[in-house]
């Protein structure tokens, strides 16, 4: 893929900025944070309105540990193209980061506007009002996501983390029970039933 993408550097600035935003994009899933800052540099320089272009360079200096600045990025790519929704979720990705909540909340939220069954986003929202601590929220959220994906163990314990917490031991127990189900080998989850069963 690497070698076939570098054949279009030499084509006109539209199609070098396709070519150099899928080599960022290839050089940053490998982790070559200093390739896939190269390449997102070349994309933007290249075509200033290329969205994914300019998500990719937010994400090598996200990745970098700048947000502030990997912000703007991700805010001019949606600028350019309000359905971006690579930049509109990392944007809330890195508002969470900085602990702007609120911001991050109304980013989620748009994004499940537009992508109502995503996993991540559903995900997301639950993870914000528990960190807001609206634990009826984030039920409400992570209720939603197992409609998506009903055998995430990782889910399951934490919808049965948040009955137990709000006191509802029945419904922590059913929750808890599923996530062993599909994962036998997460200690927590077997301590907490192992213990209900000594209750």
């Amino acid at each position: 893929a690497l070698e076939t993408l570098k054949m279009f550097e030499k084509k006109d600035s539209r199609v070098k900025s396709a070519a150099a935003t899928n080599l960022s994009f290839l050089y940053y899933l490998g982790n070559e944070l200093e390739q896939a800052a190269n390449y997102a540099d070349l994309a933007v320089n290249s075509d200033r309105y290329n969205p994914a272009a300019l998500t990719n360079k937010g994400n090598t200096i996200f990745a970098n540990g700048d947000c502030e600045k990997a912000a703007e990025f991700y805010k001019e790519a949606l600028r350019n193209d309000s359905l971006c929704t690579e930049a509109l979720y990392n944007l809330g990705l890195v508002y969470k980061k900085l602990n702007r909540i609120d911001e991050a909340l109304d980013c989620f939220l748009k994004l499940h506007a537009i992508l109502p069954n995503s996993a991540q986003v559903l995900y997301q929202l639950a993870s914000i009002y528990q960190i807001m601590e609206d634990p009826n929220q984030a039920i409400e959220w992570l209720l939603q996501l197992i409609s998506v994906v009903p055998t995430d163990p990782h889910v399951l314990s934490k919808l049965g983390n948040l009955y137990d917490t709000e006191g509802d031991k029945s419904q922590a127990f059913h929750y808890y029970y599923e996530s062993y189900r599909y994962f036998p080998s997460n200690i927590e989850v077997i301590e907490w039933l192992g213990a209900y069963y000594i209750d």
